[in-house]
């Protein structure tokens, strides 16, 4: 893709990208070969058909029972996650075989095989058999990591180029720091983890635009909140967007783009401890956020040093939400090489 990109620019001295449909690719990608060692035209089925179901989810009727309609949308998502597990578990089966042909020469350090690996010890090392995952339990663990790692990760990585474009001062920023660790190569763990202004501007990013805009939890036992019992069994749901952004948590200039307010860690920026959960909170964090953010980090470091990025005439600031926090009318950006 990066070649792609530079091909063109040489050729026309600039272009205008529209960053969701390349970066779509990009992450799809690399989350197929992390969750299963599969290339992008093996999982892409997979990332394609969970779209989908997630647009329909969105348009769904919210009437109780109106999931058990027969309708049209119903039968489709239906359809839709037949295919997904499907898909899945023939990827598993694959996997097993390999495994077992295989015997002990072979390490796989996807997600599948560690996962797999991991349930294998257990289920031989442990007195009961009944300790291991399922193969049920196996799908819903891979559908989850493919669906929650696919679009989280685009999201960031286009959000955080949207405002580096807006705001070429930390761009300038980012690209100098970028420069100084990595000089040029290919960067290793060790150096994102010495990216300081790029992290600060990556959670700025996730704070301004959280992938999951809404988290529901369903209480487990009756609560007190305040002045208000909660029963078990009633749902929360908890307003990410509008809590990042809440005056009273980060301040006058919540609705601003700055980095800076996370240059002493995520602890310290806001104004109490639960005012930051771009990926959710407790327990129920999401399992791919240190994957998303590694991921953003490779990204911007290969990107801001090969090209310029400008905010396109053509772009129009509009975030709506699908599943994710997306940009309604495209992620346009112009192109420069450096």
């Amino acid at each position: 893709m990066v070649s792609k990109w530079e091909k063109i620019v040489s050729e026309n001295g600039s272009y205008e990208l529209d960053l969701w449909s390349n970066l779509e690719i990009l992450t799809s990608d690399s989350l197929s070969r992390a969750a299963s060692g599969s290339n992008y035209e093996e999982g892409t089925k997979i990332f394609n058909l969970q779209i989908e179901l997630g647009e329909l989810v969105m348009k769904a009727f919210p009437l109780p029972g109106a999931s058990l309609l027969p309708t049209k949308k119903n039968r489709r998502m239906k359809e839709i996650a037949r295919e997904v597990r499907t898909s899945i578990q023939d990827i598993i089966t694959k996997r097993l075989k390999a495994m077992e042909e295989a015997k002990d020469d072979i390490n796989y350090d996807d997600f599948l095989g560690v996962l797999l690996e991991s349930n294998l010890k257990q289920i031989k090392e442990g007195e009961n058999k009944n300790l291991g995952m399922s193969m049920e339990e196996v799908i819903e663990e891979c559908e989850f990591f493919h669906f929650a790692g696919h679009e989280s990760t685009s999201v960031l990585i286009m959000w955080a180029l949207i405002l580096l474009s807006k705001h070429l001062d930390w761009q300038g920023r980012a690209r100098e720091e970028i420069s100084q660790v990595i000089g040029g190569k290919i960067p290793d763990f060790d150096d994102l983890l010495r990216l300081k202004i790029v992290n600060m501007i990556l959670l700025e990013t996730l704070r301004l635009h959280p992938p999951g805009v809404l988290f529901a939890r369903v209480i487990e036992e009756t609560t007190k909140l305040g002045n208000i019992t909660l029963p078990s069994g009633v749902q929360l749901n908890i307003p990410t967007l509008f809590i990042h952004r809440d005056q009273e948590i980060w301040r006058y200039d919540a609705n601003e783009f700055n980095p800076e307010r996370f240059s002493e860690g995520v602890s310290s920026a806001p104004n109490g401890k639960f005012g930051y959960f771009p990926f959710g909170y407790g327990p129920r964090v999401c399992m791919g956020q240190n994957f998303a953010m590694l991921e953003a980090k490779v990204a911007l470091a290969l990107f801001l040093q090969l090209f310029t990025f400008d905010i396109s005439p053509s772009y129009a600031h509009a975030p709506y939400l699908v599943v994710t926090l997306q940009a309604q009318y495209g992620a346009q950006v112009i192109l420069r090489k450096l």
